[in-house]
């Protein structure tokens, strides 16, 4: 796909990776970007068009979708994470992980106990991107997956890990839209677990005594 004079609307535009994207296609050369967040007042980025968007609200997609309905290129970014248990976590915070997180992760395929629902929903948008790619490619529509571990985000402040710059995350992943790849991979931590995949899933750690 080529990103000059692309129509672009990218979620979760306010901060992280989301502004990372919609100031890149700008300067990529796209004709108009919609930035969207659930305050479009939050979004401070020069040549942009806010639009409010909140997608666990369907009366509110259905409005930006009619806003934005001349989009050629749409990056689903917006996440959220609650670190909620699976077993014993608020149904209402899972319900809102598996609402809201749209960008993929390593979570997709590796899970742990300690975000649970963070994780399924991350696995659950893997498989609907899959699918989606296969029922879209008819009428035309290319779907790519991107992938990365830990960001220097807000998300990610209080996590104690190495972490990739969301400005290269973004720069790799419109290469990648760009050569119609159809995964893409951000940083050597989501290679690694992809690759391991055909491997068992490890025994749950022992607890002491």
């Amino acid at each position: 796909m080529n990103l000059q004079d692309s129509i672009a609307l990218v979620t979760g535009s306010n901060r992280g990776l989301g502004r990372q994207f919609a100031a890149q296609l700008l300067e990529r050369g796209a004709e108009k970007v919609y930035a969207t967040a659930r305050d479009p007042e939050r979004v401070q980025i020069p040549g942009v068009t806010p639009l409010r968007l909140d997608i666990t609200d369907p009366d509110s997609v259905a409005g930006a979708a009619a806003v934005a309905g001349d989009a050629t290129l749409v990056i689903n970014n917006a996440g959220i994470s609650t670190h909620t248990g699976l077993t014993d976590g608020d149904l209402a915070q899972i319900e809102l992980e598996m609402d809201t997180n749209n960008v993929l992760s390593v979570l997709s395929w590796l899970h742990l106990p300690t975000t649970g629902a963070y994780g399924a929903s991350k696995a659950a948008a893997w498989a609907m991107t899959n699918a989606t790619r296969q029922e879209l490619a008819p009428h035309g529509i290319h779907v790519a997956a991107l992938h990365v571990a830990y960001m220097d985000t807000d998300m990610a402040a209080r996590i104690n890990a190495p972490k990739v710059d969301p400005a290269d995350v973004a720069a790799l992943a419109l290469d990648g839209i760009e050569n119609d790849l159809t995964e893409i991979l951000a940083d050597d931590t989501t290679r690694s677990v992809k690759q391991g995949l055909s491997r068992p899933p490890a025994p749950p750690a022992a607890v002491a005594a």
